[in-house]
């Protein structure tokens, strides 16, 4: 009897014996990141593209998870307004350049010819009131053969026929003219305010549809076509592969070791090999301070900010809010 119990004893000692080996063989499947590595995590800086002006979505030209190129359409709003607005600018431009030509310009041909007829028309009465004038003096000399009146009218009109001659060539000199300079430069100044309107209205159409400002991943599409889009809500947020980041928290002790361009290796879960990347960024600040005087026991709990850039090839591998292992150095 006691050799049986001695070999139950004996049994159930080698049974522990192998459930020890064998859940120190699984802790070791599962157990802590190797010391030269620091915890991270991937983040992502987006590009939220918007209209300064509000609409109606009229066309999504994208959607979740697709890659595009800088200047790839990404959507459009309603533009009827900004169409007339457009229009409208124009017209009046084109009113204004009109204006400011013929602010320029004399009067018409056919008016210049009239004003010339009626010019030749006062030479030839000054002409024959010349004419009749000489007459009268004769006249007067030759023992008063007319009277002081009859003279005197014929003066006078001779000078009258003067004064029509001299303001009808005032009149011809002025139409070939144009308008007065202040006049010029009021309707030239007007075209400059009409160009300006135009270009402001041809800038508010081109702003109800937006193209992609870089090449980079769609993340995300904030409205549905349709819906009611407010002036400078983003409509579209872009991921760019420059703006994908890694962030890591170093200790006190390493940081001054650390220098910007520094190569790193990023571990990520499912990936086989690690991603190489490099130090951008080391924050010049602790992070978690405590609320003492800096000692060297304190010194343990200080850890630094650190950011990594990655290649665009290697940065549509990563994804935000994704933990990764850091190993600086590599």
């Amino acid at each position: 009897m006691r050799k049986d119990n001695n070999k139950t004893i004996i049994t159930a000692r080698w049974s522990w014996g192998l459930a020890a080996l064998a859940a120190l063989g699984l802790c070791a499947g599962c157990g802590p990141t190797p010391t030269d590595r620091l915890q991270g995590y991937v983040e992502g800086e987006f590009v939220y593209v918007a209209s300064p002006l509000p609409g109606t979505l009229e066309s999504l030209s994208v959607r979740r998870g697709a890659q595009v190129k800088a200047g790839d359409p990404l959507f459009a709003l309603t533009n009827t307004a900004e169409k007339a607005a457009r229009d409208e600018a124009d017209h009046r431009l084109a009113q204004a350049r009109a204006n400011w030509e013929d602010a320029g310009k004399g009067k018409r041909p056919s008016e210049i010819e009239s004003m010339e007829a009626q010019l030749q028309q006062a030479r030839e009465a000054l002409a024959l009131a010349e004419t009749e004038l000489e007459r009268q003096e004769k006249l007067w000399r030759a023992d008063g053969a007319n009277s002081r009146d009859e003279l005197d009218r014929a003066r006078s009109a001779r000078d009258q026929d003067r004064q029509r001659v001299a303001q009808g060539e005032a009149d011809l000199k002025t139409a070939r003219l144009g308008a007065r300079a202040d006049q010029v430069a009021a309707a030239a100044a007007e075209t400059r305010v009409r160009e300006a309107a135009l270009a402001r209205a041809a800038w508010d159409l081109a702003q109800k549809s937006q193209a992609a400002p870089q090449a980079g991943l769609v993340f995300d599409t904030l409205y549905r076509e349709g819906e009611w889009v407010p002036a400078g809500r983003p409509v579209v947020a872009l991921l760019p592969p420059q703006n994908v980041k890694v962030r890591a928290f170093v200790p006190e002790s390493l940081v001054g070791t650390l220098r910007l361009g520094n190569r790193l290796e990023v571990f990520v879960d499912g990936v086989p090999t690690p991603l190489a990347g490099k130090l951008s960024f080391i924050s010049p600040k602790a992070e978690f301070t405590p609320p003492v005087i800096y000692s060297r026991e304190s010194r343990g709990k200080l850890v630094f900010l650190i950011e990594a850039v990655f290649e665009p090839e290697t940065a549509v591998k990563l994804h935000p809010g994704q933990p990764v292992d850091v190993r600086i150095g590599a």
